[in-house]
């Protein structure tokens, strides 16, 4: 197997032991069909060099990495489901496939799958991924990424042959195996199945671990378990943020769907926002807008709550209540941070940026349905003058104090608007009408010209806007 030497296999999650996962075995697929694989990803881990017929081996049949977890793992956890607690929960139709160290940074990835078959967590389910949801996936992924937002990486989506039957989609549909790298699969709710079984002793490892192998700048810390709590509560604060930044709902923020690490993963119903709307909701069963846009930042600090609850077996309530009470300054901080980012600013100083973010918001909702959100970043990149086709908008009242704001910051990296792509009209967006338009020709005629044209704009975006 041609793996170069970036190739650095390291499974730590198996020393873990027997109650922290199962081993399990991959689905027969009828066929295995690459319908995408990242190079760049992949050349981050040593892997790039696989020809596809290998590719097709590792992620579409599951053959073991070199050195690598064997069998793989299907991971045990419980969690809340819109805040409904579930016992019965764990990898249903994924698992940890392997672990290997990153060129460069050295920080510990995951491979996991997503529609890779039943394991012993998969309930009623078959275990399977359509392979419009593996589409969705990659398509939110590269967006994401490109955005400056904390996210895994779609690796690989091989199409399977199975007909799928789903109640929210016309059925039978087309199947897949998506296989995402991503810096941890240790979610909060792996923490709370321990805790639901009040032992300490796997909160402790499972705390040791993930210091260890995740945080190793606080492994001196005379209390892990709050140095933790802390340290996951910034990380949790600044993806809230990004995810704001970006204008990303993400659908379903449950804490099985949380993880240590910071990382925005598993992406089912979610939504890019069309226009400002606090109340906009990705997830059709959503309907009492528990996960809307405007209130991300409140679902998070609850799954975090849930957290602190889970170390109370290890530690004392007080440094948790303490840890737990640095969300909100972190996230403003952060929030500010993303903002500025997004829109190609240097920062002034506190008070500045703060009015700055809130003329931003501000001039966002009253652009009402002239104004989209993705748009409003790109006219104002860098503090250019907007002289597109949304200039007599931004020129109007609502947009005088976000005009006398803009005017006084500099520009972060302006060379940055010699790129081909800022002499667009319009930006790379990706809403959900254009992902329907994206699958129409796959489903009607097996066409995926219009997905890798889109990937490779969201590419041509990715490098302009240099935030990532």
């Amino acid at each position: 197997m041609p793996v170069s030497p970036a190739y650095r296999p390291d499974p730590k999650f198996p020393a873990l032991g027997p109650e922290f996962a199962d081993a399990v075995a991959a689905a027969r697929f009828p066929k295995t069909l690459l319908r995408y694989r990242n190079d760049r990803a992949a050349a981050t881990v040593g892997l790039e060099t696989l020809t596809d017929a290998e590719w097709l081996a590792h992620f579409g049949r599951f053959e073991p990495l070199p050195d690598n977890i064997d069998p793989p793992l299907s991971q045990r956890y419980h969690g809340h489901q819109f805040r409904v607690y579930n016992p019965e929960l764990g990898d249903g139709r994924g698992f940890l496939f392997a672990q290997l160290r990153e060129a460069g940074s050295g920080r510990l990835l995951d491979l996991g799958t997503k529609g890779s078959g039943q394991t012993p967590w998969s309930r009623s389910g078959d275990g399977r991924l359509t392979l419009k949801g593996g589409v969705r996936e990659v398509l939110a992924t590269a967006m994401l990424e490109a955005l400056g937002v904390p996210t895994s990486r779609s690796f690989s989506l091989v199409e399977t042959g199975e007909e799928l039957v789903r109640g929210d989609e016309p059925s039978p549909t087309r199947s897949a195996v998506l296989v995402r790298l991503s810096h941890s699969h240790v979610r909060f709710g792996t923490f709370q199945r321990h805790a639901f079984f009040e032992r300490a002793d796997r909160i402790q490892a499972l705390v040791d671990h993930v210091v260890a192998e995740y945080y190793p700048e606080l492994s001196d810390a005379p209390d892990r378990a709050a140095a933790l709590m802390a340290a996951v509560t910034g990380r949790a604060a600044r993806l809230t943020a990004r995810w704001m930044a970006a204008g990303f709902v993400h659908g379903v923020l449950n804490t099985d769907n949380m993880n240590v690490t910071g990382e925005s993963f598993d992406y089912g119903p979610y939504r890019f926002l069309p226009r400002s709307d606090p109340n906009f909701t990705a997830a059709y069963f959503d309907h009492a807008g528990l996960y809307a846009f405007g209130r991300q930042p409140e679902a998070v600090f609850w799954n975090l709550q849930q957290l602190a609850g889970c170390l109370t077996f290890v530690t004392g309530q007080d440094p948790l209540v303490e840890a737990l009470n640095g969300f909100a300054a972190a996230y403003r901080s952060e929030l500010t941070g993303a903002m500025l980012m997004r829109l190609g600013l240097k920062s002034r100083g506190d008070e500045a940026d703060v009015a700055l973010v809130q003329a931003a918001f501000k001039a966002l909702a009253a652009g009402g349905e002239r104004l989209r959100w993705e748009p409003f970043f790109f006219d104002w990149f860098c503090g250019r003058a907007p002289d597109g086709p949304r200039a007599d908008l931004y020129a109007g009242e609502d947009f005088a104090d976000f005009r006398a704001a803009v005017a006084g910051f500099e520009a972060e990296r302006p060379e940055r608007l010699q790129h081909p792509y800022f002499r667009r009209a319009e930006p790379q967006e990706l809403l959900y009408d254009e992902i329907e338009a994206i699958w129409a020709p796959i489903a009607g005629a097996d066409d995926w010209a219009p997905f890798q044209a889109k990937l490779a704009a969201i590419e041509t975006a990715r490098e302009a806007w240099g935030l990532s």
